[in-house]
């Protein structure tokens, strides 16, 4: 695979695992295991199921979530890096703060009013070309996004739900193989 200037990555189920920590409000707020799917603006998935986005936000535990096994040395071994999300703001904030984090640009829900995440408002404020980006997800709507912009798209199959899923194209296995793809 070529070379980019700058990875971008989506935040829940690629670099900090989240899963249990973003199905535990749904399941307190009246929600069964199966009918929650990952990959979601937050806003529309609670607005589609009835539930107030507060609600849920009240009842999610940034504390919990922990960063994949290789996350944390990736971002530590990163230069420029960004998060484009669909997770909630204050929880994504929260979050990045908590375990140290930070990167040039990080992007959630609400910047793109609560609809789904796009990478054209990333890619402008890091002033960079989609062809010099590797955008690093976990999900088909991840998947989509990075086409939309003209972006490659690595999968995280590090996370289990990624892998068993199947997807097909380029699979890394760790965290710490993005740093591979980066121009050093």
């Amino acid at each position: 695979m070529r070379q980019f200037q700058i990875a971008v990555f989506d935040l829940d189920g690629t670099l900090i695992d989240s899963d249990e920590a973003l199905v535990e409000p749904f399941l307190h707020l009246g929600l069964s295991r199966e009918e929650i799917t990952f990959g979601h603006p937050i806003e529309e998935f609670c607005r589609d199921r009835g539930i107030d986005v507060m609600a849920y936000v009240e009842h999610y535990d940034t504390e919990r979530v922990q960063p994949f096994a290789g996350a944390t040395e990736l971002v530590e071994g990163l230069g420029r890096w960004a998060i484009c999300s669909n997770k909630f703001n204050e929880s994504g904030y929260a979050e990045l703060d908590r375990l140290g984090w930070n990167p040039e640009v990080a992007l959630f829900s609400r910047d793109f009013g609560g609809a789904e995440k796009r990478l054209a408002p990333v890619l402008e404020r890091l002033d960079v070309e989609a062809s010099q980006v590797v955008y690093v997800g976990d999900s088909s709507t991840d998947r989509a996004v990075a086409e939309e912009a003209g972006c490659a798209f690595v999968w995280a199959g590090w996370n289990p739900r990624t892998a068993a899923a199947n997807p097909d194209g380029t699979v890394l296995s760790d965290p710490r193989q993005v740093l591979d793809l980066l121009e050093h």
